[in-house]
C-alpha cells in the first residue's frame, strides 16, 4: 500500500488524474498554468474541463473572490467535475455544453471581463478509453464519435447518409487524407451490402481503401479518417474559431491571457491565424512618424513559437507527443 502511494503521488505530480477505473495525464499542465498568469482573485475560463486537470491548478491559485467557468460537451465530464470539486462551488461553476455557446452562457452569470481562458483541444483519455464511445479506431465500438450524447448526428449516419462528394470533403480537408476518393469510394461500396456499425468495421473498410505500400508507414491507417469524421461529428474546428474569436473580445484588456492547446495541424493554423490577426497591426501607409492609437494591435505573443512537451512529458504519455501550446496577451 506505501508502494501503491508514492507510486500515485509521483503520478499525480506529473499530471495523471484517476477517475474511477480511468486515468488521464493533463498535457502542457505546468505550461499552461504559468502561461495564464492567474489573479487569486481574477475570472476564468476553462473552456475544455475534460478530467479537471487544468481546472484544478487554477482553483488552487484562486482565493474567495476569484473564479473559474469550467464547460464540456460531454455531460459525464461535467458530472465527474462536479463530484470532485464538491464544496468548491464558491471557487468553480461547471456547465454543460459546447464552448461556441460560452459567452452567452457567461453573460447569463453576469460575466463579462476575463482574466484568462484555456483551450485544450481533442478527445480525453477517458473518452478514447471508454469502448461506448468510438473514438478508438483499435477496438469493437459502436460508430458513434459524439462528445456530446445528446446530439442527433453520428459518424455512422455521417457513414450512410452523406455522399460520396461530402465524404471525400471531410476526409481530405478535416483528414488531411491524399487517400479520401478511395477511402470514400470503399465507404460507399461497403455501405451498400451491410450496415456498417462498428469502428472495427470501419477500420478495415478505410485499411483497404489505401494503397498497400501507404500503409506501411503514417501510422495507422484509419487515424486521420476517424479524425475527419470526430471532427465533423461534433464541428469541433468552426466551434473552436466562433468561441476562440468571441471570448478574445471579453479579455481584460489590461493583461487578459488566452492559452490554447492544439493536437493537430488544423486546430494549430485557427489558433495562430486568428491570434496573430490580434498582435499585428494591419499595414501602414510608408513614412508614418506615429502609428494611430486605432491601428496599434490590440494583442501580443507571450510565445512566439508554439510551446511543446518535454521529452520526459511524452516518454510518460504518448499521446502528448503531438501538442502545441499557444498564448497571447491583451493590451488594449
Amino acid at each position: 500500500m506505501i508502494l501503491l502511494n508514492r507510486w500515485k503521488n509521483w503520478i499525480y505530480r506529473r499530471g495523471f488524474t484517476f477517475i474511477g477505473t480511468y486515468s488521464h495525464q493533463t498535457v502542457l499542465l505546468q505550461e499552461a498554468i504559468h502561461g495564464l498568469n492567474i489573479h487569486e482573485e481574477g475570472t476564468y475560463v476553462d473552456c475544455t474541463y475534460g478530467r479537471g486537470g487544468h481546472t484544478a491548478e487554477i482553483v488552487k491559485r484562486l482565493n474567495e473572490n476569484g473564479h473559474l467557468y469550467a464547460l464540456d460537451a460531454d455531460e459525464e465530464a461535467i458530472s465527474a467535475g462536479r463530484a470532485r470539486f464538491a464544496g468548491e462551488e464558491g471557487k468553480v461553476t461547471f456547465i454543460h455544453g459546447n464552448f461556441r455557446e460560452t459567452v452567452p452562457r457567461l453573460q447569463s452569470y453576469g460575466v463579462d471581463s476575463l482574466n484568462g481562458v484555456l483551450f485544450d483541444l481533442g478527445v480525453s483519455s477517458p473518452q478514447l478509453d471508454d469502448k461506448s464511445r468510438g473514438f478508438s479506431y483499435r477496438g469493437e465500438e459502436p460508430l458513434d464519435m459524439r462528445m456530446d450524447r445528446g446530439q442527433s448526428l453520428t459518424a455512422e449516419e455521417i457513414v450512410h447518409t452523406w455522399t460520396y462528394e461530402a465524404l471525400v470533403s471531410v476526409i481530405a480537408r478535416y483528414g488531411e487524407e491524399k487517400y479520401a476518393k478511395s477511402i470514400a469510394r470503399a465507404i460507399e461500396s461497403a455501405r451498400n451490402k451491410y450496415r456498417i456499425n462498428t469502428t472495427a468495421q470501419l477500420a478495415e473498410i478505410v485499411k483497404d481503401g489505401i494503397p498497400a505500400a501507404a500503409r506501411r508507414s503514417g501510422g495507422h491507417p484509419a487515424k486521420r479518417t476517424f479524425q475527419a469524421l470526430r471532427i465533423a461529428v461534433n464541428d469541433e474546428l468552426q466551434a473552436f474559431e466562433d468561441a476562440l474569436t468571441s471570448l478574445i473580445a471579453r479579455l481584460h484588456p489590461a493583461g487578459g491571457r488566452m492559452a490554447v492547446i492544439t493536437f493537430h495541424s488544423l486546430e494549430d493554423r485557427i489558433a495562430k491565424r486568428t491570434l496573430d490577426a490580434y498582435c499585428k497591426s494591419p499595414e501602414l501607409p510608408p513614412g508614418l512618424p506615429v502609428i494611430p492609437e486605432e491601428m496599434k494591435p490590440s494583442m501580443q505573443w507571450i510565445n512566439k513559437k508554439p510551446i511543446v512537451p518535454s521529452s520526459d512529458e511524452i516518454e510518460i504519455n504518448r499521446r502528448a507527443r503531438s501538442a502545441r501550446l499557444r498564448i497571447a496577451e491583451k493590451i488594449r
